[in-house]
């Protein structure tokens, strides 16, 4: 019997308060990690809330884990993980691992279903368990306390510069400079790209020129969006995209996709708009 020690919501809606559980034997798949910190993301909150009608309770949320390694499964000793060792685990805490998608690196698009860490329950607690292949080694190096957003909002905006061959002399839009629009930022800019920046708020120009944008464009601006037309090769768009982006998106010349976010109030549009090899997909939580 394993007991962990927990903060839950006992309904949809409520406070969270402290709860315990037993975890039961360890599975010979699982890793268990003894958690150090956990970030807060917006999709806790939503799963806390049940907004996405996929909850249960109690409900433990975190998906932005920083542990490290206490117990490891007799199947999960061979697998590169150690005792000690800085882990993170991330919003999939399990997927079947023999599927076409897992086999393939695609393990988000598990055709058995991959499991979100908060179903399996999260990490707003002493520790968590997880399949060893959702458990994440980290670098010695890194500081702890700041790495769990790149669990959650930097694999989101990581993985659409991999699928997409963003390389130096890539020309990249970013739309919203959120959570997610800044990771994106950092990362083209370690990448080398040439990053704009489009935001509605003309007050953030110079902290978002200070992450590393080569320049800030107004996304309520007409004239600046049009003038801008055919000159990315990517956009990524972390908000829903609306009427004032339709001219950079309708624009010529953009020759790669255009991921978006991938829940919004607003329609996604049409094929028509994207004539040639442009096309919107969405943007997807990373894979493993």
């Amino acid at each position: 019997m394993t007991i962990i020690k927990s903060y839950a919501a006992k309904e949809a809606g409520a406070d969270l308060s402290l709860w315990e559980y037993d975890a039961g034997e360890l599975q010979p798949e699982d890793v268990e990690v003894e958690v150090e910190y956990c970030g807060i993301c917006h999709s806790d909150l939503s799963m806390i809330d049940n907004e996405w009608g996929m909850s249960s309770y109690p409900l433990v949320a975190g998906h932005e884990v920083i542990g490290r390694v206490a117990a490891l499964g007799s199947a999960a000793q061979d697998k590169g993980l150690k005792i000690g060792q800085k882990v993170g685990i991330g919003w999939t805490a399990r997927s079947c691992g023999h599927c076409d998608a897992c086999i393939s690196g695609n393990q988000i698009n598990c055709l058995e279903g991959s499991v979100p860490t908060i179903l399996n329950r999260g990490g707003f607690a002493n520790k968590l368990r997880a399949d060893w292949q959702w458990v994440i080694p980290l670098p010695e190096s890194i500081d702890l306390a700041s790495a769990g957003p790149m669990l959650c909002g930097g694999i989101t905006v990581f993985k659409p510069l991999l699928t997409h061959h963003v390389t130096a002399t890539s020309r990249v839009g970013v739309i919203g400079i959120g959570g997610l629009g800044h990771i994106a930022i950092k990362l083209l800019r370690a990448m080398g790209a040439e990053v704009t920046a489009f935001s509605s708020n003309p007050a953030k120009e110079q902290e978002v020129l200070a992450m590393g944008a080569d320049r800030v464009v107004n996304s309520r601006d007409p004239e600046a969006l049009k003038a801008l037309a055919g000159q990315f090769d990517l956009i990524i768009n972390t908000v829903a995209g609306g009427p004032r982006l339709a001219a950079v998106l309708r624009s010529p010349g953009l020759r790669r996709q255009l991921p978006h976010r991938r829940r919004g109030d607003e329609a996604v549009p049409g094929a028509g708009l994207y004539p040639d090899r442009r096309r919107p997909q969405h943007l997807r939580l990373g894979d493993r």
